[in-house]
């Protein structure tokens, strides 16, 4: 009965007006064998009641809004002393609590739809409590398609710090269900900002509850938006982009928000402006000053490219991508990039890397395996070439075609590299310290994993990152001094040459293991292109999926260039996608294959086209190619 009694004093308090010394009260209740505390700031109360015959201790806001305990699980209530901002002793590597109490308690979900709520964080010895009226929705995309722990959007009603991360209206609360050991994002944001990649973002571990269930141990950081204390790039004049496939044209053909890049059909999102401000004309603009960048670096014109571009965010973007063995690069997925009126480009800020450390695709919808191979890689060892394990856009390897590009990339990670791990791993170490004082256990208790154990996977992650480093450097210092190639000057006119048709028969059952190809007379090419054997440059070709209404389309495929072509004709992403050409380092004998699962038609016909700059003339060469598939749906019934 002892919780009951000190809830009747409380009440006494409230009632007799001592309580009005008090800025904090804490509720505490017993979880996961372990006592907690939920703040809740006096001044927001109204009224403390028990109602249910006792069952149920009631607290209602100012505002009406009623948060619910439960008095077989509320140990006491006790006056606290609100910490004062100003004498913050900002330890940041501690485990906090975080309490979400929906209205009516109702389900977090939908992606779309905020629900109101309140949320109250216990920022212990370190930080001011917080007690903030605000709306909670889900968020992610694998992670809330495939995963029991879900991550969460929070939208306070206003701007507030939370646990010393400067103040602002959003916040992300991560799940990192897929990462056992919840420091590879950490890692990441550690790395960024050591190596001073604007607008990197913070780690807050908390322990989360929502409507009084305890659901684990969560990553609070901030959202990747425009704004102060974000992205911080101007209202009026400000760009901030996403390179990701699952918000680009092809997945969301009916956003107004997105386009294919000019240079690289790479799919792009304008994540500001925002909604509010971004007309179709601006949209459209903002797409040609994108496009001026990848023309230069399309072009391997460094010093065109440096004008545009902050290349030490460049380099030191792509290397942490290589380092971490980020796969998303690839794709694209969450990879940001930002300009603020007339200034340069710079890339980040760093997102989403828990697909990254080697992850095995092959359970990706219930596993949790990483660190199996060190020696993995992203860019390969010769990247303007792309000979890494995933084909990365060319917007990402088009400049180790240039000297200055090479030396600057070789430069930087020496650097860093040897201090590298004693610093990002000393950081972890430090959060380490705190998650072990009880809530990895906590974690493991609420979300179980067969066969995977906290420790012994931040032991693997060490032990990977280790190698890696040191293989990683070997790479880089390896990576082939480029000759002094002068670029192209800027593109003046275009002019389509020629049209060539070939053919190809595929067996439907080999799927992606024919044993033909598609061989190009590159005479026929040459002739075409009007460029001599003697002066003909590999280096120089671009060769892309086009559209049936002649536009380029989307490489997405591990060739160096290539394009997976829908039933229609028309280069998409591989999911969905009928038949696929995949180009590597013969540019005139194409791979090519067929997806069993989607296609069943006997004929295809889709085009390919090279591209080679002749002073300021960009000259084309389409490739029709016809594929006739034999045996579809033969063997189907096995």
């Amino acid at each position: 009965m002892r919780h009951r009694l000190l809830i009747g004093l409380l009440l006494a308090l409230l009632v007799s007006g001592k309580a009005e010394a008090q800025e904090w009260i804490g509720v505490h209740h017993k979880a996961m064998a372990h006592e907690w505390t939920v703040p809740l700031n006096t001044d927001s109360i109204e009224e403390i009641d028990l109602t249910g015959g006792f069952t149920t201790l009631r607290v209602k806001l100012n505002d009406g809004f009623v948060i619910p305990f439960a008095v077989t699980s509320t140990d006491s209530i006790d006056f606290a002393a609100a910490l004062d901002e100003e004498l913050e002793r900002k330890d940041r590597y501690a485990v906090f609590q975080m309490y979400l109490f929906t209205e009516g308690a109702k389900a977090i979900t939908s992606k779309e739809n905020y629900i109101p709520c309140y949320v109250a964080v216990n920022g212990g010895d370190s930080y001011a409590h917080r007690l903030l009226p605000a709306g909670i929705r889900g968020r992610g995309n694998s992670t809330w398609e495939w995963y029991d722990k879900k991550a969460y959007r929070l939208k306070l009603d206003k701007k507030h710090k939370m646990l010393g991360v400067d103040k602002a209206k959003s916040w992300v609360l991560l799940a990192n269900y897929r990462d056992v050991t919840d420091l590879m994002n950490t890692f990441v944001f550690e790395l960024g900002r050591w190596m001073g990649l604007p607008f990197t973002n913070h780690t807050r571990y908390v322990e989360l509850f929502i409507n009084g269930d305890y659901t684990g141990v969560y990553q609070l950081t901030e959202q990747v938006q425009q704004g102060e204390n974000r992205v911080e790039i101007s209202d009026e004049r400000g760009i901030l982009l996403s390179l990701d496939v699952d918000d680009g044209p092809n997945n969301n053909p009916d956003a107004t928000d997105n386009f294919w890049s000019k240079v690289f059909s790479m799919p792009t999102t304008v994540k500001y402006p925002n909604d509010e401000l971004l007309t179709p004309a601006r949209r459209d603009s903002i797409r040609e000053v994108f496009g001026a960048l990848e023309d230069a670096i399309n072009r391997k014109d460094y010093a065109a490219a440096s004008e545009l571009m902050d290349m030490e965010s460049f380099v030191r973007y792509l290397m942490i991508q290589q380092l971490v063995y980020n796969v998303e690069l690839s794709a694209p997925r969450s990879i940001f990039l930002h300009k603020d009126g007339d200034g340069k480009w710079s890339m980040g800020p760093l997102w989403d890397f828990d697909a990254g450390f080697d992850f095995d695709w092959g359970n990706m919808y219930t596993g949790h395996t990483f660190f199996a191979d060190y020696k993995e890689t992203l860019l390969g060892s010769d990247p303007v070439n792309r000979n890494g394990n995933y084909q990365c856009p060319r917007f990402f390897t088009n400049l180790f075609g240039c000297k200055e590009f090479v030396t600057l990339y070789k430069e930087t990670w020496n650097h860093y590299a040897d201090s590298l791990m004693e610093h990002t791993w000393g950081e972890m170490e430090h959060y380490l310290d705190r998650l072990r004082e009880g809530a990895m256990v906590r974690e493991a208790q609420r979300w179980p994993i067969s066969g995977k154990s906290f420790e012994t996977e931040v032991a693997k992650m060490k032990t990977w990152l280790e190698k890696r480093v040191t293989y990683v450097g070997q790479l880089i210092n390896g990576i082939p001094d480029p000759d002094d190639m002068q670029p192209d000057p800027p593109v003046q006119g275009e002019k389509l040459c020629g049209t060539l048709d070939v053919s190809v028969t595929v067996n439907w059952n080999d799927g992606y293991a024919q044993s033909n190809s598609i061989v190009i007379d590159r005479s026929q090419v040459l002739s075409l292109l009007g460029v001599e054997e003697a002066q003909f440059k590999p280096a120089k070709v671009t060769i892309v999926p086009l559209n049936t209404d002649g536009t380029a389309g989307p490489n997405n495929t591990n060739g160096v260039f290539g394009g997976w072509f829908n039933g229609d004709g028309n280069p998409r992403v591989w999911d969905g996608g009928h038949v696929y050409i995949e180009v590597f380092s013969d540019l005139f004998d194409w791979s090519c294959g067929v997806r069993k699962d989607t296609c069943y038609d006997t004929e295809h016909t889709v085009t390919m086209q090279y591209r080679y700059q002749v002073g300021t003339e960009l000259r084309k060469v389409n490739v029709r190619v016809h594929f006739t598939i034999t045996n579809v749906g033969g063997g189907w019934w096995w």
